[in-house]
């Protein structure tokens, strides 16, 4: 998550401490929030089906709204329509195993919102991708829970590593400290705690992908794979900390106590999500997205 630019006085007492940080006064909402979500994403991931694909429409539909009025711009109603509609049926599809024809639906979308925004060439692009953006949230989980055999495992696996890097990553930066990840767009992260948050991540997720998955997942290919989901997760998370800075806001919304918006509770998570979809699909041919993630190495 972006963290608030620090004022002249937190800054020096920072780099006095040698650029650590006290763990922040919103931690006990932060925890509240977050175990809330973990919750209803860990019930919406065992039930899958119907249930799991409106959870991942209701969440890439909040992202959606974020990110357009974020924006601004002209027909945001028709936008937000568009939008909504590409939401359902992309995840639809992704959900029933049919990846181009959802890639499809993501890019047509796309197109017909960036249209909407008007005339402006800039206008257009940013609104088409929100559109790209927020589909993705919904369309790239619902392709790996579709898979009957590893997708409940692939889906614990991608929980496990962006949940632990996001975690890790928090108390690691702050406890550690050091040199800034990249302080023009996010001055809170470190190079320290992106570091502790990427091992702990690949860990985490690979324990956990052993644990879940049948027969056939290895750890060390695991390893590998939760350590580049992680800094995808990571990259995210600073992709969408750059947006806010382009719009010159400091949260997405104010939907999640502690946390900002969904884009920024979200932000490592739509990545990751769609970085694994992505390799499972080119290993997997498009037959069984989560199981060319989980086991075929």
């Amino acid at each position: 998550m972006a963290n608030p630019t620090p004022n002249s006085t937190s800054g020096a007492a920072a780099a006095a401490d040698g650029g650590r940080r006290k763990v922040g006064a919103d931690l006990p909402s932060r925890i509240a929030a977050g175990g809330v979500m973990i919750a209803a994403a860990l019930a919406a991931a065992w039930a899958g089906g119907l249930l799991f694909l409106a959870f991942w429409i209701v969440a890439a539909a909040a992202a959606l709204w974020e990110w357009q009025t974020l924006i601004g711009g002209e027909r945001l109603a028709l936008r937000l329509g568009l939008g909504a509609l590409t939401l359902l049926v992309g995840a639809a599809l992704a959900l029933g195993g049919f990846a181009w024809a959802a890639l499809g639906a993501l890019a047509l979308g796309a197109l017909a919102a960036g249209l909407a925004a008007g005339s402006e060439s800039r206008a257009r692009r940013w609104a088409g991708a929100g559109v790209l953006y927020a589909a993705a949230l919904a369309a790239a989980p619902s392709l790996l829970r579709g898979d009957p055999t590893y997708g409940l495992p692939a889906i614990l696996w991608l929980f496990a590593v962006v949940w632990m890097t996001d975690i890790m990553a928090y108390f690691g930066g702050r406890l550690i400290g050091g040199p800034k990840l990249w302080p023009r767009v996010s001055p809170g992260k470190t190079w320290s705690g992106a570091l502790v948050g990427g091992l702990a991540g690949a860990a985490c997720g690979a324990a956990v992908g052993l644990v879940a998955a049948p027969a056939g997942a290895r750890f060390a290919p695991l390893v590998a794979l939760g350590l580049a989901a992680s800094i995808v997760a990571q990259l995210g998370d600073l992709f969408e900390s750059a947006v806010k800075r382009r719009f010159h806001v400091k949260d997405s919304s104010h939907l999640i106590p502690g946390h900002g918006g969904v884009m920024d509770r979200l932000d490592g998570f739509v990545a990751a999500a769609t970085f694994a979809a992505l390799i499972g699909w080119a290993r997997a041919g498009g037959d069984g997205v989560a199981a060319g993630l989980m086991i075929r190495w």
